[in-house]
Protein backbone atom coordinates (compact mmCIF):
# COMPACT_ATOMS: atom_id res chain seq x y z
CA UNK A 1 0.00 0.00 0.00
CA UNK A 2 2.95 2.33 0.87
CA UNK A 3 4.70 1.39 -2.41
CA UNK A 4 1.22 2.13 -4.52
CA UNK A 5 1.01 6.03 -2.44
CA UNK A 6 4.62 6.94 -3.39
CA UNK A 7 3.97 5.99 -6.98
CA UNK A 8 0.99 7.64 -7.34
CA UNK A 9 2.31 10.57 -5.74
CA UNK A 10 5.63 10.71 -8.06
CA UNK A 11 3.07 10.54 -10.60
CA UNK A 12 1.44 13.76 -9.92
CA UNK A 13 4.91 15.93 -9.88
CA UNK A 14 4.36 18.01 -13.10
CA UNK A 15 6.53 16.69 -16.10
CA UNK A 16 9.08 19.59 -16.14
CA UNK A 17 12.39 18.42 -13.83
CA UNK A 18 14.58 20.38 -12.13
CA UNK A 19 17.91 19.39 -13.45
CA UNK A 20 17.77 18.14 -16.68
CA UNK A 21 21.15 16.92 -19.46
CA UNK A 22 19.89 17.43 -22.88
CA UNK A 23 21.51 15.39 -24.87
CA UNK A 24 21.74 16.40 -29.11
CA UNK A 25 21.54 13.54 -31.58
CA UNK A 26 22.27 15.79 -34.56
CA UNK A 27 25.77 16.82 -32.69
CA UNK A 28 26.58 13.42 -31.65
CA UNK A 29 26.13 12.42 -35.59
CA UNK A 30 27.44 15.52 -36.89
CA UNK A 31 30.65 14.58 -34.87
CA UNK A 32 31.04 10.61 -35.61
CA UNK A 33 30.41 11.86 -39.26
CA UNK A 34 33.32 14.61 -38.70
CA UNK A 35 35.50 11.85 -37.27
CA UNK A 36 34.95 9.27 -40.50
CA UNK A 37 35.85 11.71 -42.72
CA UNK A 38 39.08 12.43 -40.99
CA UNK A 39 39.87 9.13 -41.21
CA UNK A 40 38.42 8.49 -44.79
CA UNK A 41 38.08 4.85 -44.19
CA UNK A 42 41.45 4.04 -43.56
CA UNK A 43 40.82 3.05 -40.24
CA UNK A 44 37.37 1.54 -38.78
CA UNK A 45 36.01 3.49 -35.97
CA UNK A 46 35.13 2.05 -32.26
CA UNK A 47 33.03 4.61 -30.14
CA UNK A 48 33.74 4.65 -26.65
CA UNK A 49 30.75 4.63 -24.93
CA UNK A 50 32.50 3.57 -21.57
CA UNK A 51 31.40 5.25 -18.13
CA UNK A 52 27.89 5.77 -19.22
CA UNK A 53 29.03 6.99 -22.84
CA UNK A 54 30.91 9.84 -20.51
CA UNK A 55 27.85 10.53 -18.99
CA UNK A 56 25.48 10.67 -21.53
CA UNK A 57 23.35 7.91 -21.93
CA UNK A 58 24.56 4.48 -23.32
CA UNK A 59 22.41 3.38 -25.25
CA UNK A 60 20.98 6.19 -27.30
CA UNK A 61 24.44 7.01 -27.73
CA UNK A 62 25.16 3.52 -29.19
CA UNK A 63 22.25 3.53 -30.79
CA UNK A 64 23.38 6.77 -32.71
CA UNK A 65 26.56 5.84 -33.31
CA UNK A 66 25.13 1.99 -34.73
CA UNK A 67 23.14 4.26 -37.32
CA UNK A 68 26.44 6.80 -38.01
CA UNK A 69 28.19 3.42 -39.25
CA UNK A 70 30.25 2.80 -36.27
CA UNK A 71 30.04 -1.22 -35.32
CA UNK A 72 32.81 -1.10 -32.62
CA UNK A 73 32.08 -0.50 -29.17
CA UNK A 74 34.67 -0.17 -26.27
CA UNK A 75 33.61 -0.23 -22.65
CA UNK A 76 35.52 -0.15 -19.59
CA UNK A 77 34.34 -4.06 -18.26
CA UNK A 78 32.32 -6.81 -18.22
CA UNK A 79 29.64 -5.03 -16.05
CA UNK A 80 29.20 -2.41 -18.93
CA UNK A 81 29.86 -4.71 -21.80
CA UNK A 82 26.33 -6.65 -20.34
CA UNK A 83 24.61 -3.65 -20.05
CA UNK A 84 25.46 -2.75 -23.47
CA UNK A 85 24.67 -6.39 -24.76
CA UNK A 86 21.73 -6.91 -23.46
CA UNK A 87 19.93 -3.36 -22.25
CA UNK A 88 19.25 -2.12 -25.61
CA UNK A 89 18.94 -2.52 -28.91
CA UNK A 90 22.69 -2.98 -30.40
CA UNK A 91 22.79 -5.43 -33.62
CA UNK A 92 23.67 -8.93 -32.92
CA UNK A 93 26.93 -8.17 -35.00
CA UNK A 94 28.01 -5.50 -33.03
CA UNK A 95 31.51 -6.11 -31.56
CA UNK A 96 32.40 -5.12 -27.98
CA UNK A 97 35.34 -5.01 -26.24
CA UNK A 98 35.85 -4.42 -22.55
CA UNK A 99 39.39 -3.09 -21.85
CA UNK A 100 39.98 -3.93 -18.05
CA UNK A 101 41.97 -7.27 -17.06
CA UNK A 102 38.99 -9.49 -15.93
CA UNK A 103 39.28 -11.45 -12.44
CA UNK A 104 38.62 -15.02 -12.87
CA UNK A 105 35.19 -15.33 -12.04
CA UNK A 106 34.57 -12.60 -15.17
CA UNK A 107 35.47 -15.04 -18.06
CA UNK A 108 31.80 -17.08 -18.42
CA UNK A 109 30.44 -13.97 -18.58
CA UNK A 110 33.07 -12.75 -21.75
CA UNK A 111 32.06 -16.06 -23.49
CA UNK A 112 28.04 -16.14 -22.81
CA UNK A 113 27.51 -13.38 -24.18
CA UNK A 114 30.35 -12.86 -26.91
CA UNK A 115 32.29 -9.97 -25.37
CA UNK A 116 35.88 -9.66 -26.53
CA UNK A 117 37.90 -10.14 -23.44
CA UNK A 118 40.99 -8.44 -22.85
CA UNK A 119 44.02 -10.28 -22.38
CA UNK A 120 47.59 -9.42 -20.30
CA UNK A 121 49.05 -12.08 -18.54
CA UNK A 122 48.91 -15.61 -19.05
CA UNK A 123 47.43 -16.60 -15.93
CA UNK A 124 44.35 -15.31 -17.00
CA UNK A 125 44.97 -16.78 -20.74
CA UNK A 126 44.89 -20.23 -18.82
CA UNK A 127 41.86 -19.36 -17.00
CA UNK A 128 39.99 -18.31 -20.10
CA UNK A 129 41.34 -21.10 -22.23
CA UNK A 130 39.84 -24.07 -18.73
CA UNK A 131 36.97 -22.53 -18.91
CA UNK A 132 36.20 -22.38 -22.77
CA UNK A 133 37.54 -25.79 -23.28
CA UNK A 134 35.32 -27.14 -20.72
CA UNK A 135 32.36 -25.28 -22.35
CA UNK A 136 33.76 -26.37 -25.71
CA UNK A 137 33.24 -22.67 -26.79
CA UNK A 138 35.52 -20.50 -28.48
CA UNK A 139 35.80 -17.10 -26.76
CA UNK A 140 37.15 -13.79 -28.82
CA UNK A 141 40.66 -12.07 -27.17
CA UNK A 142 42.67 -9.03 -28.02
CA UNK A 143 45.75 -8.53 -26.20
CA UNK A 144 46.57 -5.28 -24.64
CA UNK A 145 50.14 -4.52 -24.80
CA UNK A 146 51.88 -1.42 -22.37
CA UNK A 147 53.94 0.28 -24.81
CA UNK A 148 54.36 3.27 -21.95
CA UNK A 149 50.95 3.66 -19.86
CA UNK A 150 51.87 1.69 -17.35
CA UNK A 151 48.58 0.61 -16.28
CA UNK A 152 47.18 -2.46 -17.79
CA UNK A 153 48.57 -4.21 -20.63
CA UNK A 154 51.69 -6.78 -20.90
CA UNK A 155 55.24 -5.39 -21.96
CA UNK A 156 55.93 -5.45 -25.71
CA UNK A 157 59.17 -7.91 -24.87
CA UNK A 158 57.24 -10.17 -23.32
CA UNK A 159 53.97 -10.19 -25.49
CA UNK A 160 55.22 -12.85 -28.19
CA UNK A 161 54.69 -15.97 -25.81
CA UNK A 162 51.46 -14.59 -24.83
CA UNK A 163 50.90 -14.62 -28.32
CA UNK A 164 52.06 -17.96 -29.53
CA UNK A 165 50.11 -19.36 -26.79
CA UNK A 166 46.57 -17.92 -27.91
CA UNK A 167 47.86 -19.35 -31.46
CA UNK A 168 48.18 -22.46 -29.79
CA UNK A 169 44.45 -22.71 -28.30
CA UNK A 170 41.98 -24.42 -30.49
CA UNK A 171 39.33 -22.67 -27.90
CA UNK A 172 40.67 -18.80 -27.72
CA UNK A 173 40.29 -16.64 -31.19
CA UNK A 174 42.41 -13.66 -31.31
CA UNK A 175 40.55 -10.51 -32.47
CA UNK A 176 43.06 -7.71 -31.92
CA UNK A 177 46.19 -6.46 -30.11
CA UNK A 178 46.11 -2.71 -29.16
CA UNK A 179 48.16 -0.60 -27.00
CA UNK A 180 47.48 3.29 -25.33
CA UNK A 181 49.51 6.56 -25.66
CA UNK A 182 50.18 8.56 -22.53
CA UNK A 183 50.31 11.57 -24.07
CA UNK A 184 48.61 11.06 -27.37
CA UNK A 185 47.99 15.31 -28.73
CA UNK A 186 51.60 14.97 -28.55
CA UNK A 187 52.85 13.45 -31.97
CA UNK A 188 56.39 13.04 -31.05
CA UNK A 189 59.02 11.76 -28.38
CA UNK A 190 57.31 9.63 -25.92
CA UNK A 191 54.59 8.74 -28.11
CA UNK A 192 56.29 8.00 -30.98
CA UNK A 193 58.30 5.15 -28.91
CA UNK A 194 55.29 3.60 -27.99
CA UNK A 195 53.80 3.32 -31.70
CA UNK A 196 57.32 2.12 -32.75
CA UNK A 197 57.31 -0.41 -29.84
CA UNK A 198 54.10 -1.69 -30.77
CA UNK A 199 54.59 -1.83 -34.55
CA UNK A 200 57.38 -3.64 -34.08
CA UNK A 201 55.65 -6.45 -32.10
CA UNK A 202 53.10 -6.74 -34.30
CA UNK A 203 54.94 -6.77 -37.43
CA UNK A 204 56.63 -10.12 -35.73
CA UNK A 205 53.94 -11.76 -34.76
CA UNK A 206 52.11 -11.50 -38.28
CA UNK A 207 55.45 -12.00 -40.08
CA UNK A 208 55.86 -15.34 -37.79
CA UNK A 209 52.44 -16.56 -37.56
CA UNK A 210 51.75 -16.03 -41.14
CA UNK A 211 48.23 -14.28 -40.09
CA UNK A 212 47.06 -10.53 -40.04
CA UNK A 213 45.56 -9.31 -36.97
CA UNK A 214 43.43 -5.95 -35.74
CA UNK A 215 46.24 -3.63 -34.60
CA UNK A 216 44.48 -0.29 -32.55
CA UNK A 217 46.25 2.28 -30.65
CA UNK A 218 44.40 5.68 -31.81
CA UNK A 219 42.47 7.64 -29.18
CA UNK A 220 41.17 10.96 -30.27
CA UNK A 221 44.46 12.59 -29.52
CA UNK A 222 46.36 10.05 -31.78
CA UNK A 223 43.27 10.67 -34.13
CA UNK A 224 44.29 14.37 -34.52
CA UNK A 225 47.94 14.54 -34.52
CA UNK A 226 49.42 11.05 -35.91
CA UNK A 227 48.16 9.80 -38.94
CA UNK A 228 51.22 6.97 -38.30
CA UNK A 229 49.41 5.54 -35.54
CA UNK A 230 45.63 5.54 -37.10
CA UNK A 231 46.23 1.75 -38.19
CA UNK A 232 43.31 -0.84 -38.46
CA UNK A 233 41.01 0.62 -35.98
CA UNK A 234 40.98 4.00 -34.14
CA UNK A 235 38.99 4.83 -31.01
CA UNK A 236 37.76 8.25 -30.69
CA UNK A 237 36.21 9.24 -27.27
CA UNK A 238 36.08 13.19 -26.05
CA UNK A 239 35.75 13.53 -29.71
CA UNK A 240 32.16 12.15 -30.17
CA UNK A 241 31.05 14.02 -27.32
CA UNK A 242 31.76 17.49 -28.79
CA UNK A 243 35.20 17.93 -26.63
CA UNK A 244 39.28 18.29 -28.12
CA UNK A 245 41.44 15.73 -26.13
CA UNK A 246 43.74 19.35 -25.25
CA UNK A 247 44.22 22.46 -26.22
CA UNK A 248 47.76 22.17 -27.86
CA UNK A 249 46.59 19.36 -30.74
CA UNK A 250 48.10 20.41 -33.78
CA UNK A 251 44.33 19.63 -35.39
CA UNK A 252 41.12 20.24 -34.86
CA UNK A 253 37.70 19.32 -35.97
CA UNK A 254 34.57 21.75 -35.92
CA UNK A 255 33.15 19.01 -33.28
CA UNK A 256 29.75 20.52 -31.13
CA UNK A 257 29.08 19.59 -27.68
CA UNK A 258 26.87 17.18 -27.59
CA UNK A 259 25.53 17.46 -23.69
CA UNK A 260 23.91 20.89 -22.67
CA UNK A 261 23.12 20.80 -18.23
CA UNK A 262 20.58 23.35 -17.30
CA UNK A 263 18.45 23.78 -14.15
CA UNK A 264 15.84 25.93 -12.76
CA UNK A 265 16.13 29.39 -10.69
CA UNK A 266 14.09 28.26 -7.21
CA UNK A 267 14.54 31.40 -5.56
CA UNK A 268 15.35 34.86 -6.12
CA UNK A 269 16.37 37.13 -2.94
CA UNK A 270 17.34 40.79 -2.81
CA UNK A 271 20.73 41.00 -0.66
CA UNK A 272 22.19 44.20 0.87
CA UNK A 273 25.66 45.03 0.83
CA UNK A 274 27.99 43.35 2.95
CA UNK A 275 25.66 40.20 3.59
CA UNK A 276 27.20 37.23 3.19
CA UNK A 277 26.57 34.36 0.84
CA UNK A 278 26.77 29.68 1.49
CA UNK A 279 28.96 27.85 3.64
CA UNK A 280 32.11 29.44 5.00
CA UNK A 281 30.59 33.20 4.10
CA UNK A 282 33.65 32.82 0.93
CA UNK A 283 31.89 35.35 -1.01
CA UNK A 284 30.13 39.07 0.15
CA UNK A 285 27.66 41.33 -1.08
CA UNK A 286 30.05 44.26 -2.38
CA UNK A 287 26.79 46.23 -2.83
CA UNK A 288 23.32 45.57 -3.18
CA UNK A 289 22.31 43.00 -5.52
CA UNK A 290 19.72 40.20 -5.92
CA UNK A 291 20.64 36.26 -5.94
CA UNK A 292 19.41 33.62 -7.41
CA UNK A 293 19.15 30.09 -6.04
CA UNK A 294 19.94 27.54 -9.10
CA UNK A 295 18.74 23.68 -7.89
CA UNK A 296 22.04 22.26 -8.68
CA UNK A 297 24.80 21.26 -6.55
CA UNK A 298 27.81 18.97 -6.26
CA UNK A 299 25.36 15.67 -5.89
CA UNK A 300 24.25 16.46 -9.10
CA UNK A 301 28.06 16.86 -10.49
CA UNK A 302 28.69 20.42 -10.70
CA UNK A 303 31.63 20.20 -8.57
CA UNK A 304 32.35 22.27 -5.23
CA UNK A 305 35.85 22.83 -6.89
CA UNK A 306 33.60 25.72 -8.50
CA UNK A 307 33.16 27.41 -6.15
CA UNK A 308 33.48 31.19 -6.98
CA UNK A 309 34.99 30.79 -10.36
CA UNK A 310 32.20 29.82 -12.67
CA UNK A 311 29.04 31.61 -15.31
CA UNK A 312 26.20 30.48 -15.36
CA UNK A 313 23.71 31.73 -18.42
CA UNK A 314 20.48 32.52 -17.72
CA UNK A 315 18.02 34.03 -20.32
CA UNK A 316 20.60 34.54 -22.76
CA UNK A 317 22.46 36.43 -19.77
CA UNK A 318 25.91 35.20 -17.99
CA UNK A 319 25.77 36.08 -14.65
CA UNK A 320 28.45 34.67 -12.04
CA UNK A 321 27.96 31.90 -9.56
CA UNK A 322 29.40 33.43 -6.10
CA UNK A 323 29.65 31.47 -3.01
CA UNK A 324 30.23 27.56 -1.74
CA UNK A 325 28.69 25.28 -4.27
CA UNK A 326 26.05 23.05 -1.74
CA UNK A 327 25.35 19.70 -2.52
CA UNK A 328 21.88 21.27 -4.30
CA UNK A 329 22.18 24.29 -4.95
CA UNK A 330 24.41 27.58 -5.86
CA UNK A 331 23.99 31.05 -5.80
CA UNK A 332 24.26 33.31 -9.21
CA UNK A 333 24.93 37.05 -8.67
CA UNK A 334 22.24 38.79 -10.39
CA UNK A 335 23.55 42.31 -10.08
CA UNK A 336 21.10 45.36 -9.35
CA UNK A 337 18.86 44.82 -12.03
CA UNK A 338 18.14 41.64 -14.05
CA UNK A 339 14.67 40.07 -16.13
CA UNK A 340 15.29 36.94 -14.15
CA UNK A 341 11.99 34.98 -12.25
CA UNK A 342 11.87 31.66 -10.26
CA UNK A 343 10.97 28.79 -13.13
CA UNK A 344 13.38 30.31 -15.47
CA UNK A 345 15.96 27.51 -16.97
CA UNK A 346 20.11 28.48 -16.37
CA UNK A 347 22.21 26.60 -18.30
CA UNK A 348 25.49 25.39 -16.44
CA UNK A 349 27.36 24.41 -19.66
CA UNK A 350 26.68 22.55 -22.66
CA UNK A 351 26.78 24.13 -26.70
CA UNK A 352 25.60 27.48 -25.61
CA UNK A 353 26.53 29.53 -22.31
CA UNK A 354 29.75 28.32 -20.95
CA UNK A 355 31.45 24.78 -22.22
CA UNK A 356 32.26 22.36 -20.46
CA UNK A 357 36.09 22.55 -21.11
CA UNK A 358 35.32 26.36 -19.13
CA UNK A 359 33.99 24.77 -16.38
CA UNK A 360 37.14 22.08 -16.26
CA UNK A 361 39.47 25.13 -16.35
CA UNK A 362 37.75 26.83 -13.44
CA UNK A 363 37.82 23.65 -11.07
CA UNK A 364 40.98 22.39 -12.54
CA UNK A 365 40.35 19.65 -14.06
CA UNK A 366 39.62 18.21 -17.43
CA UNK A 367 36.31 18.23 -19.35
CA UNK A 368 36.45 14.45 -19.43
CA UNK A 369 35.58 14.93 -15.74
CA UNK A 370 33.35 17.47 -15.94
CA UNK A 371 30.91 15.17 -18.47
CA UNK A 372 31.17 12.31 -16.62
CA UNK A 373 30.58 13.33 -13.45
CA UNK A 374 26.62 14.16 -14.20
CA UNK A 375 25.27 12.19 -11.82
CA UNK A 376 21.96 10.13 -12.41
CA UNK A 377 19.85 12.74 -10.81
CA UNK A 378 19.97 14.70 -13.21
CA UNK A 379 17.60 13.71 -16.30
CA UNK A 380 18.81 12.82 -19.82
CA UNK A 381 16.61 14.35 -22.04
CA UNK A 382 17.24 13.12 -25.63
CA UNK A 383 16.77 16.06 -28.24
Amino acid sequence: MDEQRTALSVKEIPAETMSEALVSMKHLAANARLICEKVNGKARIMGIVKANAYGHGLHKVAEQLEASGISDFGVANIHEALELKTGGALKKSATILAFSSPLPSHIEFFLKYGIDMTVCDHATLRAAQEIASAQGRTLAVQVKVDTGMGRLGIAPGMAMELLREIGRSSHLELKGIYTHFAESATPEGFTRQQLAAFKKLTAEYEHASAKTVCKHAANSGAILSNKESWLDMVRPGILLYGYHPAKNTPCRLDVRPVMQVESRVIFIKPLSRGTTISYNRTWTAPKTCSIATVAIGYADGYSRALSGKARVMINGHVYPQVGTVTMDQIMVDLGTEHQVKIGDRATLFGWSGPSAEELADSAGTISYEILCGVSSRVKRVFL
